[in-house]
C-alpha cells in the first residue's frame, strides 16, 4: 500500500512534492541520524577541496579557473539532483566536492582584502546552525505553516531581487542596494542573512517529518543536499556581509 507525504519548505531543494508518491513500504528509511551523517561527511568533502583552492596563492589562474569550475559542475550537479533525487547518493557527495572548490577560491579572494574574514564568516554560520537547531528542538522556534509561507515568500522575494541584479548588471547596471556598504546595504544583507538562517529551521521541520513518516532511505542523501544548499548560502551571506562592515572600518 502507497502512502504519501505532504511537506513544505522555504528551501526550493525540499518543497511539498519531495516526498509525494514513493512506495514507502520498501526496506530501508530515512531516519534523522542517517540524514546528519550524510550532512557532516558533504560538509567534510565540501572543505577538503575549499582548503585545496584556498592554499593556492592569490591570484595563481589555477585557482580561478577550479572556482569556475566548481560553480559550473556545481550547479549542474544541483539541478540533476532536484530532478533524480534517486540519484542523489552519487551526485550529493559530488557536489559537495564541487562546491568546495568555489567556496574555497570565494573565501580566499575575500581573506585577501579583509584578513580574518573567513574565520569569523565560518564560525558565525556554524554559530547559527547550531543555535537554531537548539533552538528548533527545544521548541522555541516551531514551523508553522504561517511560518513556512512567510520565509517562502520572503526567499522567493530575494531570489528575484538577486535575478533582476544579475539581469542589469549584464548592461553595466549596478543595484546600490545590494553591493554598496551603505547603511541600506548593510540592513539589506543583514535580512537576507535572517532568511537564509530562517531557511535551516524548515529544513529541520522538513527532515524530521520525512524520517517520521518513513521516506524512503536514499532521501538522507536528498536531506543532506538541502542543508547543504542552506548553509553554504548562510556562509556567502554573512561573509558578503562581514565584508561591506570592514570596508566601512578602512
Amino acid at each position: 500500500m502507497n502512502r504519501h507525504l505532504s511537506l513544505r519548505s522555504g528551501n526550493p531543494t525540499l518543497n511539498a512534492k519531495t516526498f509525494s508518491g514513493f512506495d514507502l513500504t520498501t526496506a530501508g528509511k530515512m531516519t534523522i541520524t542517517g540524514t546528519v551523517n550524510k550532512t557532516a561527511f558533504s560538509l567534510l568533502l565540501l572543505m577538503t577541496t575549499a582548503l585545496f583552492t584556498w592554499n593556492l596563492p592569490v591570484g595563481d589562474p589555477r585557482g580561478n579557473g577550479l572556482m569556475i569550475f566548481g560553480m559550473i559542475g556545481g550547479f549542474i550537479l544541483g539541478l540533476i539532483t532536484v530532478f533524480k533525487h534517486q540519484w542523489a547518493k552519487f551526485t550529493v557527495p559530488t557536489y559537495a566536492l564541487m562546491q568546495g572548490l568555489a567556496l574555497g577560491g570565494i573565501s580566499k579572494y575575500f581573506e585577501s582584502m579583509y584578513p580574518g574574514i573567513v574565520n569569523q564568516a565560518v564560525m558565525l554560520t556554524f554559530g547559527t546552525l547550531g543555535a537554531l537547531l537548539l533552538a528548533y528542538r527545544s521548541g522555541l522556534i516551531k514551523a508553522t505553516e504561517n511560518f513556512k509561507l512567510g520565509v517562502l515568500a520572503a526567499t522567493g522575494g530575494i531570489a528575484f531581487v538577486y535575478m533582476i541584479s544579475w539581469v542589469l548588471s549584464l548592461f553595466s547596471v549596478s543595484v546600490p542596494v545590494i553591493h554598496s556598504n551603505s547603511n541600506m546595504g548593510i540592513l539589506f544583507s543583514m535580512g537576507v542573512v535572517v532568511i537564509a538562517a530562517l531557511n535551516l529551521v524548515l529544513d529541520f521541520d522538513f527532515i524530521e517529518e520525512g524520517s517520521e513518516k518513513g521516506a524512503p532511505k536514499y532521501m538522507e542523501w536528498y536531506g543532506a543536499f538541502g542543508l547543504l544548499v542552506t548553509l553554504i548560502w548562510l556562509y556567502l551571506e554573512i561573509l558578503r556581509l562581514l565584508a561591506k562592515l570592514s570596508s566601512r572600518r578602512n
